[in-house]
């Protein structure tokens, strides 16, 4: 019987930050190596900002995820993605069902620092047009604030330039 995959929570000792480590690591094939999602928490002008390391796939890591941003209920979040290099399916669709589940309760979700691969897949789905999208941590807190401007990542930008690269 295979070992269960719990959430594990750890503090970390140098920066105070809530880590919350979601699965295991694998290995598939002789060299790639899966690391578990790592969610680092923390709080930036009252809008919780979570760190996301690792991928964002079908399995335990992204049940997790999902239910634990549905906790936050009324939450307004930052999700930054640097971290994270490879989003599926199943990822995405965690993603549409914590912003749905956010925005019904009068909360919402900003994404941050995605990598090139996972912006086109949200260009190509079209689910770029339901999250606002950033490159800087202090634009997406700022966003949450009417009064304050804000530099909100340029798709049609992003797109001419793949078009261009191409």
């Amino acid at each position: 019987m295979p070992e269960a995959i719990h959430p594990i929570l750890a503090v970390n000792s140098k920066d105070g930050k809530l880590r919350t480590t979601i699965g295991k690591s694998r290995t598939r094939g002789p060299k790639k190596t899966y690391m578990p999602l790592e969610i680092t928490e923390h709080e930036r002008e009252g809008i919780l900002v979570l760190k996301l390391k690792g991928r964002l796939t079908v399995g335990a890591e992204t049940t997790a995820f999902r239910d634990r941003i549905t906790a936050l209920a009324a939450r307004n979040l930052v999700l930054d993605l640097a971290g994270i290099d490879f989003i599926d399916s199943t990822g995405l669709g965690a993603l549409v069902v914590c912003a749905t589940s956010l925005r019904k309760n009068g909360g919402n979700i900003k994404l941050l620092n995605l990598n090139r691969r996972n912006i086109e897949l949200l260009v190509m789905t079209k689910l770029a047009t339901i999250f606002e999208i950033f490159t800087d941590e202090q634009d997406a807190v700022n966003s949450y604030f009417p009064d304050r401007r804000i530099k909100s990542f340029d798709i049609l930008d992003f797109v001419q330039k793949m078009k261009q690269d191409e």
